[in-house]
């Protein structure tokens, strides 16, 4: 059923009055955006130091749904026509076990660290539920479920002739990488983690290393860009034959979906998939470098609306179809989704992983998942879609991802009462 816990007006209001000490101490004022937002000029103090600290626990749950009052943002444009969403409104009337307890629903929204939660069966929405302040028009970060949809967007570049083929090299489409660990890797590598550069993503580096102080420049500076990392990784295999999961890899897909279609990702998304789909809202990604300079953070910086995930895992399921739009190939669906290799992927994983989305074992599920708990899950066996919008803590995140999956598994198993 939809409800929601707070007005979820005061979003905004509440996000800075969290802030307002911080703000004091880093300037002396009140806490205030340039007016001038497209200037040149670094951010303030206040705006950096918040930057640094977004995804800390004690300020993340406001945070996560409030990303363009922190960064500059680049807008996916929807369209006017909106796609429709029924209901069929149903109380979560299950439990699910995790660890050898047995918990209910409502417990798992707390024990997961949930700001808002939606569940889709055959077609409609059971279950919508917002918290901390959060609604309809709410935006949220997707971290990594945005690799998910840069996946969507290569396909759609593959059906429309801008890239050939996944077996081209990087370099056929972004020659800058021609020197780098990336040369010879092809855009499937990248795809499934497989590039054969050493990249792992590290949420929190150590202050002072190389990593911590490029983290600086691009996410707290605006001054330098993401992919500009490419040019400091060394090879570590053969492209190909190793999987590391690495943010950089999805990154440089989103710099050969520019090159390739000759138009700034954002752009292409709106007019491939965003319009197609019937997003009731714009969507927008947080950008890198300078304002007018940095491109859109593809790897994890796109936000959306509760309905509006849901409408990408709702095409998910229907083989990338909407309406009367086929927005993406059947193929492309499976292909992206169904694992050839072994599940789990790695010594250090807890799924599968084929193009950029995660698969689960026995059984024909997957999912977007994006850091601190960001999900969109699809099984397509049930017709379930689960969306799940999270402010789980760094360092207990792992237990909330695998006890997520456990809930999903229950209420892909559940059955609502017909009337």
């Amino acid at each position: 059923m939809y409800e929601r816990k707070r007005m979820y007006g005061a979003g905004r209001a509440a996000l800075l009055a969290a802030t307002a000490a911080l703000s004091l101490a880093c300037t002396g004022t009140a806490f205030a955006q340039d007016s001038t937002d497209s200037a040149a000029s670094e951010p303030t103090p206040a705006i950096q130091e918040l930057r640094r600290i977004f995804m800390n626990d004690s300020i993340n749950a406001l945070t996560f749904h409030s990303i363009d009052s922190i960064f500059h943002t680049l807008p996916v444009k929807a369209g006017k026509n909106v796609s429709p969403l029924s209901r069929d409104e149903h109380p979560l009337n299950f439990t699910y076990d995790f660890q050898g307890e047995t918990y209910t629903p409502e417990q798992f929204l707390e024990r997961t660290y949930t700001n808002a939660l939606l569940v889709m069966k055959e077609g409609d929405i059971i279950y919508e539920n917002y918290r901390n302040f959060t609604g309809p028009d709410t935006h949220f970060l997707s971290m990594s479920m945005a690799k998910s949809i840069t996946s969507i967007l290569v396909g759609a570049a593959l059906e429309d002739g801008y890239i050939k083929s996944l077996d081209d090299t990087v370099e056929t489409y972004v020659p800058e990488l021609i020197g780098t660990a990336y040369e010879g890797a092809t855009v499937e590598d990248l795809l499934e983690m497989k590039s054969g550069a050493n990249r792992p993503d590290s949420y929190r580096p150590e202050p002072g290393t190389p990593s911590a102080k490029l983290r600086e420049e691009i996410l707290v500076y605006n001054r330098r860009r993401i992919v500009e990392e490419a040019f400091t990784v060394d090879k570590i295999a053969e492209p190909g034959t190793i999987f590391q999961y690495s943010t950089l890899n999805t990154n440089l897909l989103g710099w050969i979906l520019e090159k390739a279609t000759g138009k700034p990702i954002d752009q292409y998304m709106s007019e491939r998939v965003w319009i197609p789909l019937g997003a009731q809202a714009d969507g927008f990604f947080l950008t890198d470098g300078p304002p007018g300079v940095g491109r859109s953070t593809n790897g994890m910086g796109f936000n959306a609306t509760l309905r509006d995930y849901a409408r990408l895992g709702q095409m998910m399921l229907h083989e990338g179809h909407v309406g009367d739009r086929q927005i993406i190939s059947p193929e492309w669906v499976r292909t992206s989704t169904v694992t050839t290799g072994p599940e789990p992927v790695s010594a250090d994983e807890h799924w599968g992983y084929r193009y950029q989305w995660w698969t689960l074992a026995d059984s024909n599920a997957y999912m977007a998942l994006g850091l601190q708990g960001q999900f969109i899950y699809v099984d397509p066996d049930t017709e379930t879609v689960v969306v799940k919008l999270s402010y789980l803590p760094l360092a207990t995140a792992e237990a909330g991802y695998l006890e997520s999956d456990a809930f999903f598994r229950a209420v892909s198993d559940w059955e609502p009462a017909k009337p």
